[in-house]
């Protein structure tokens, strides 16, 4: 069979598949689904798995690396695979390999093969590993006392289960390396002409791919009695406040020497056997501590000095902060204050060289570049490092907020807040200005004392406190300007709809944004009031001029008013209004009947004239076609009955029937709204007094 399958084969091959489920073999191949290198614990299942492709029902068969056939079995039968007697529970799943309970010697690498006839064998390979748990780790020395002078001596471990493919031993946790004087063999650590400095802990670390395990052993190098063995518990480089330690004293000697102990010269007391124990210790307890060793046989005495630093912990966390100093220039100021010492904070980004202590500020120009950049404090402690950072920020865009209150006693006061899209660090100034000329705090102008908010009091709005108003904010970094054009009350635009039946409207405005309103009245002009259901009360007469109906907050955009009558015309609008003083009404808005649009009235006009051309055109017509017809007819002698008969002529005089029937007069419609004093109402749909409301508008 070739090695690849044409492309007409394949065609065929596929229509085959289709029609009767048949099968075109092409290359054989194998793939591991397993990774190639697997590791397992004793006692547990592990598959090594595979799949194939390119074939169907391939024999199987898995081996050692030896050739050595440990399982085989045919795709598609259902006989159990032929297992070697040489393993335990051993399968074969669907082409895979699996061992149960797996042993240490199971560790091997292993083969599978798939064939078929007519096919090239296809193969991979798995290596198996199985590691067992450590289990009683111990470290013994050689010899066990262990002196200056000797040639050697030996820590040698041991388990009682478990193999290391890693062994790494440390001395005060300090990684050993194989030469002079270590020499690391399979199972031991050898130290050849030790000295009183290979006194310590070492440390044993074993490890395989599925355990691990750590174990010290503390050596002690003896020497002669000149010279003492000082140790502290526990084994710390700093102590912190309020910790418990002991300090230890031994030398060797012949009778053994005394030791006791002094601090800054001072001798202590409530000292045993060469041991010091220090409980809730103070730093003012840090310094040089002498242990005092004496030969009463010899009368020999030695002194050895130890050092104990004692260190307390700054307060809390460094804290960084940045503001501006001088013309353009940033201080940059980290904080980590208390401790003993105290920590040493640096800006390693703006001075890598110069660096304070507790608190500590560096002052540096204000360029672009250190706008939006992150600059970190490190601040370093011997008990502990830790950093802080600030951002210094340039000002942003600037989104001023508009609002506007009115007072109890009728006062009008306007507020600007220039309000930035994020905050400027260092939080920058602020300078208010009107026409070139800039605004100080005093009198109708107000500014907050942060400077960003500035307040105009206009108790009777005067004309000339509107303009444009800037204001100009500036920080080391940067600076940003916004402008607010300040208007009286002013309605942009406004529109009048109703309903169906014509009872109810429902008036809507706009405002400019940074308009100054504090309440809309909204007004009306017309007839009366239709009386509600069953009311008794008369129809007040219509007004012939406008009258507010409503007073509404200056947050209104919209109102509706109703109990309209729907055979009668009105006209609305709204007033702004800022305190005391009204702005310029909206439009003149018409509702009624008579309420017609100017296109509707153009409309009539135009088409009233046309209507009576074309009737009296259409008269003349008529009049024309019956003189003719009159004068075509032959004269007859008329007989006594038709004599007898009454005869009516048309009277070309009067108006058609078909053009009379039905119709009004074709006089121009009423279009005026404004009604008769006695038709004015003073009876209103409704009224709704709200209280003064705060409104703020963002520019």
């Amino acid at each position: 069979m070739p090695l690849h399958c044409t492309l007409k084969r394949t065609c065929w091959g596929i229509l085959l598949t289709f029609l009767i489920g048949g099968v075109v073999d092409c290359v054989l191949q194998i793939s591991r689904i397993s990774p190639s290198v697997v590791n397992a614990t004793v006692g547990d299942n592990v598959t090594l798995a595979v799949s194939y492709s390119g074939v169907s029902n391939p024999k199987v068969e898995w081996m050692t690396v030896g050739e050595e056939v440990i399982a085989t079995w045919q795709f598609g039968s259902s006989a159990k695979p032929e297992t070697s007697p040489n393993f335990g529970a051993l399968d074969i799943d669907n082409g895979s390999l699996v061992f149960h309970n797996v042993q240490l010697n199971y560790s091997d690498a292993y083969v599978v093969r798939m064939s078929k006839v007519g096919q090239t064998p296809a193969t991979t390979s798995f290596t198996l590993s199985v590691f067992d748990i450590f289990k009683n780790v111990s470290i013994t020395a050689v010899p066990k006392i262990i002196a200056e002078g000797i040639k050697n001596f030996s820590l040698q471990y041991s388990t009682t289960q478990g193999e290391a493919t890693s062994v790494e031993w440390f001395f005060n946790d300090k990684k050993i390396k194989n030469g002079t004087p270590y020499i690391i063999g399979s199972k031991n650590l050898t130290v050849t002409n030790p000295n009183r400095t290979h006194t310590g802990r070492y440390t044993l670390k074993l490890s395989n791919p599925i355990n691990n395990v750590t174990i010290d052993k503390n050596i002690t190098v003896f020497y002669g009695p000149e010279q003492p063995i000082l140790t502290v518990s526990p084994q710390k480089n700093a102590f912190e406040l309020g910790d418990t330690l002991s300090l230890s004293c031994k030398a060797g000697g012949d009778p053994a020497p005394t030791a006791s102990w002094k601090f800054n010269g001072v001798v202590l007391t409530g000292q045993q056997g060469g041991i010091l124990n220090l409980t809730n210790v103070k730093t003012n307890q840090s310094g040089v501590y002498t242990c005092v060793l004496e030969n009463k046989g010899t009368g020999d005495r030695l002194e050895k000095n130890f050092t104990i630093n004692i260190y307390e912990r700054p307060l809390g966390s460094p804290h960084c902060s940045v503001g501006g100093i001088g013309s353009g220039n940033l201080q940059y100021r980290c904080m980590w204050p208390g401790g003993n010492p105290q920590a040493t904070l640096s800006f390693p980004a703006l001075n890598a060289i110069r660096n304070g202590s507790g608190d500590f500020n560096l002052t540096v120009a204000g360029t672009p570049t250190l706008s939006g950049k992150e600059i970190i404090c490190m601040g370093r402690h011997p008990l502990a490092s830790q950093n802080c950072s600030i951002t210094a920020r340039g000002p942003a865009e600037l989104l001023p907020v508009f609002a506007v209150a009115l007072e109890d006693n009728g006062t009008v006061v306007v507020s600007i807040t220039c309000a930035s899209a994020s905050a400027s660090v260092p939080l920058a100034n602020v300078t208010w200005s009107r026409g070139g000329q800039v605004i100080t705090s005093g009198g109708r102008y107000q500014i907050s004392p942060n400077t960003t908010v500035l307040s105009i009091v206009d108790p009777v709005l005067d004309t000339s406190n509107l303009g444009i108003y800037i204001c100009d904010v500036a920080n080391p970094l940067g600076r940003a300007e916004s402008n607010v054009h300040v208007l009286g009350p002013t309605i942009l635009d406004s529109s009048l709809s109703s309903n169906s039946d014509g009872t109810m409207v429902t008036l809507s405005w706009q405002t400019p944004p940074t308009s100054i309103i504090t309440a809309f009245q909204v007004q009306m002009m017309g007839p009366a009031l239709t009386p509600s259901s069953g009311s008794s009360r008369r129809r007040k007469r219509a007004t012939d001029d406008f009258q507010t109906v409503q007073r509404l907050a200056a947050t209104a955009r919209s109102t509706t008013l109703g109990l309209l009558d729907p055979k009668s015309s009105y006209q609305f609008r709204v007033v702004p209004v800022a305190g005391q003083a009204a702005g310029q009404p909206s439009q003149e808005h018409h509702a009624g009947p008579g309420g017609l649009s100017e296109a509707a009235i153009a409309g009539i006009a135009a088409g009233v004239p046309c209507a009576i051309l074309l009737l009296v055109l259409l008269i003349l017509l008529i009049v024309c076609c019956a003189c003719k017809r009159r004068r075509r007819e032959t004269r007859y002698p008329v007989s006594r009955a038709v004599d007898r008969a009454v005869v009516t002529q048309p009277n070309l005089n009067a108006p058609h029937k078909l053009l009379t029937g039905g119709m009004k007069s074709l006089g121009p419609p009423d279009y005026d709204l404004h009604q008769a004093p006695s038709e004015r109402s003073s009876t209103l749909p409704y009224e709704v007094s709200l209280p003064a409301i705060r409104m703020a508008t963002t520019v």
